[in-house]
């Protein structure tokens, strides 16, 4: 098994591969031998429709669990944030890797007096467009799709104000730096949006691999970071018991306190208009982080979460 070559399954964009490469470096490290196997995902294929119109859970992640499932790749790289909550049979969550910012970047031209104006902000997200929305009320939201670079450019392209942008994602591609964005398609500035709540696991990169595969199971176990694994589990129980799905308005965010031995913890619930908003927060000893997502996602639910999730799945069914 020592010869055995990981082959390494991502999507073809530009972010896709820097990850798909980070795992191969570190697996490198530890000795092992690699390959990268690139597909395209149908998210990246269907342009067009915003992504909750579309109706495919896992849009970004299903062509890479068939491949897995099909024995054409051994792991799958992903954004943590676009991979559903309950993954196919076979397949299992194998490492996670240390969390990048979590935050997200309002990119503009320069110049913030749009903010208290009529303005047009971009964003495929309806998280992103709900916080945005709650917030400023008076601006427009536009669909934005495609890979960091295409988003830019359409950015530049547009008589937009401004789009909106995991830190994560500029950084990892080295778009970012002082504030200052500068990408083949787009130059302009980003502000870090702290009022944000960011997508459950943003920041973080997951492997998957088959679950009867020891050696690849073994192998991705050494990738592995305690602290982000923990905490994105909390976040994404929350969405997974607000039954949420990747595209509805629900942000979460966990972090360790090392001196106090605590987790932190901050969920959002919002109406697509960004009209509706439910937010909760709550600090817990170490030991009682298993079931926090889960019983902050109850007390949401109990606070009208319930009755608001049903408005959200039936406005995305129309």
């Amino acid at each position: 098994m020592a010869d055995k070559i990981i082959r390494i399954g991502t999507r073809d964009s530009e972010l896709a591969l820097w990850q798909a490469h980070t795992v191969q470096q570190q697996l490198h490290d530890l000795g092992y031998k690699t390959e990268i196997v690139a597909v395209k995902s149908q998210g990246d294929i269907l342009l067009d429709k915003p992504l909750y119109e579309l109706g495919i859970t896992g849009i970004f992640t299903k062509t890479l669990d068939i491949a897995m499932l099909n024995g054409q790749v051994d792991i799958a790289v992903h954004s943590m944030k676009d991979v559903p909550t309950a993954l196919p049979i076979g397949i299992v969550q194998a490492a996670v890797l240390e969390r990048a910012d979590v935050v997200d970047i309002l990119a503009h031209k320069g110049g913030l007096t749009f903010l208290e104006q009529d303005a047009i902000i971009a964003t495929g997200s309806l998280r992103r467009q709900a916080q945005w929305l709650n917030k400023y009320p008076n601006h427009t939201v536009v669909d934005l799709r495609g890979n960091v670079n295409t988003r830019l450019q359409k950015l530049t392209d547009n008589e937009w104000n401004g789009a909106v942008f995991a830190a994560a994602g500029l950084e990892r591609l080295g778009f970012i730096s002082d504030k200052m964005i500068k990408s083949p398609t787009f130059e302009g500035i980003g502000e870090a949006l702290d009022w944000m709540i960011p997508a459950p696991a943003q920041g973080a990169m997951v492997v998957l691999a088959m679950a009867d595969d020891a050696f690849i199971l073994d192998a991705l176990s050494q990738l592995n970071h305690i602290e982000t694994e923990i905490c994105t589990y909390i976040e994404r129980q929350f969405l997974r018991t607000l039954e949420g799905g990747c595209t509805a308005p629900i942000g979460a965010i966990a972090t360790y306190n090392e001196t106090a031995e605590t987790f932190d913890f901050t969920g959002v619930l919002l109406s697509i208009d960004g009209q509706q908003k439910l937010e909760i927060h709550k600090t817990v000893d170490v030991s009682q982080w298993k079931k926090l997502g889960y019983e902050l996602a109850q007390e949401l639910l109990a606070q009208g979460g319930t009755a608001l999730m049903a408005e959200i799945k039936k406005s995305l069914q129309k």
